[in-house]
C-alpha cells in the first residue's frame, strides 16, 4: 500500500520541482521586466492608458512567439537565423494570396503559412543535422535565399492587401479587451511548457546539455533536434499573421527580428550552449526587450542604437552563462581514480582476502 501511495506523490513532488526550477531561472528576467514597466510608468505618464498599453503588447508578441521558438533550437545546441525571414515571408505571401485569391478564408491562409513555417524548419533541420552543417551556416543561407526571392518576387514593393478577418489575431480583441494576441502568445508558450515538460522535452535538453552522453543513452539526438527546428519555423510563420495583422504588408516585416529573439532568449536565462533554461524566462525576456527599446525610444534614444543594445546583451549574457558553467564545474566532484593495473603475471586479487584467486 505504501509503495503504491508513494508514486504519485513522488510525481508531484518531481513536477513541483521542475516547476520551481523553471521559475526559479526566469526570475532575474521577470524582476527586469517589472523595473522596466516602472520606468516606463514614470517616463511617460499615459502609458498605461488602456489603448496605449494594449498596442504596446500587440507590438511585443510576435517577438514573443518567435522566443518561444527559438527556445527549442537554443536548447538543443543550435541557431535558427531564419525566423526573421520566415516573417517577411509570410506576410508577403499573404498579401499575395489575397490578391489572387481575394475570397480566401483567413484560417485556411493562416494554416498554409504555418505549414510552410515548418516546412522552412524542416529543411534547416536535415540540412543540420543529416548534412552536419552548423546550424548557423544552414539558416545563415535560408536567411539570404527568403529575403532573395521575396525581393525577386515583389521587386522590394509588395502588393496585395491582408484583408480585416486575416488582420484580427494581430490587432483586434477578444471578449472586447483582450488582445487575440494574447492569449495566441499563452496557447504557444503553454504548449512548448508542455513538450519541455515531456519525454521528449527532457531528451531534447540532454541533447543540448551532452550530445554524446544522449547519443550514448540510445537518444536519436537528429530527429530531436529536426522537430525543434520544425517547430521555431511554424512559431515564425504564425509570428508573421500577428506582424501582418498589426503592421501591415511590407517587404521588411521581419528584418532583424532573428536577432531580436536570440538576444530576448539569453536574456531570459537560456544558455546558448543548450541544455538549460525555460521558455517561461525565453518570452519574458522577449517582452521585456521590448520595453527596454520603447524605454529608449520615450527617453529619446536614437533607435540605431538598438543593434548595439542587443550585442551588449548576447555578450553579458554569454559572459555569465561561462562564467556560471566554470564556477559549477569547480564546484562538482573530481571523478574517482581507477584501481591500480595489477603487476604483470599476476591474476585477479581474491575480492576478501586481496590474494591470487586460485
Amino acid at each position: 500500500m505504501t509503495a503504491t501511495t508513494a508514486t504519485p506523490i513522488q510525481a508531484r513532488v518531481r513536477r513541483g520541482t521542475a516547476l520551481t526550477r523553471a521559475l526559479g531561472s526566469a526570475l532575474p528576467v521577470c524582476a527586469l521586466l517589472v523595473l522596466l514597466l516602472a520606468a516606463l510608468a514614470v517616463t511617460d505618464a499615459g502609458f498605461y492608458e488602456p489603448d496605449r498599453f494594449l498596442a504596446f503588447v500587440r507590438r511585443a508578441a510576435p517577438l514573443l512567439l518567435l522566443a518561444a521558438g527559438q527556445y527549442l533550437v537554443i536548447v538543443s545546441g543550435h541557431f535558427d537565423l531564419s525566423v526573421g525571414a520566415v516573417v517577411t515571408t509570410g506576410v508577403v505571401a499573404a498579401a499575395e494570396i489575397y490578391h489572387s485569391f481575394p475570397g480566401a478564408h483567413w484560417l485556411v491562409v493562416t494554416v498554409v503559412l504555418v505549414a510552410a513555417g515548418a516546412l522552412v524548419g524542416l529543411v534547416n533541420g536535415l540540412v543540420t543535422t543529416g548534412l552536419g552543417v552548423p546550424s548557423f551556416i544552414t539558416t545563415l543561407g535560408m536567411m539570404l535565399i527568403l529575403e532573395g526571392g521575396v525581393f525577386y518576387w515583389t521587386g522590394g514593393s509588395p502588393t496585395g492587401y491582408l484583408p480585416d478577418d486575416f488582420r484580427a489575431l494581430g490587432r483586434q480583441d477578444a471578449f472586447g479587451w483582450l488582445p487575440w494576441a494574447v492569449l495566441v502568445c499563452v496557447a504557444v508558450g503553454a504548449g512548448v511548457w508542455w513538450l519541455t515538460r515531456s519525454s521528449w522535452g527532457r531528451t531534447l535538453m540532454a541533447t543540448g546539455d551532452s550530445e554524446r552522453a544522449a547519443e550514448l543513452s540510445g537518444v536519436a539526438t537528429a530527429r530531436v533536434r529536426t522537430v525543434a527546428f520544425v517547430l521555431s519555423g511554424a512559431a515564425a510563420a504564425l509570428a508573421a499573421v500577428l506582424v501582418g495583422g498589426f503592421s501591415g504588408v511590407s517587404a521588411q516585416a521581419g528584418s532583424g527580428m532573428e536577432f531580436e529573439a536570440i538576444t530576448a532568449v539569453v536574456l531570459g536565462g537560456v544558455l546558448l550552449g543548450g541544455g538549460r533554461g525555460s521558455v517561461l524566462g525565453a518570452m519574458a525576456g522577449a517582452f521585456a526587450l521590448t520595453a527596454l527599446f520603447t524605454l529608449l525610444n520615450l527617453r529619446g534614444v536614437s533607435g540605431a542604437l538598438e543593434p548595439t543594445v542587443q550585442g551588449v546583451i548576447v555578450i553579458a549574457a554569454v559572459a555569465l552563462g561561462a562564467a556560471d558553467l566554470s564556477r559549477r564545474r569547480r564546484r562538482s566532484p573530481a571523478p574517482p581514480a581507477p584501481p591500480p593495473a595489477a603487476p604483470a603475471g599476476e591474476g585477479p586479487t581474491h575480492p576478501s582476502t586481496g590474494g591470487p584467486t586460485s
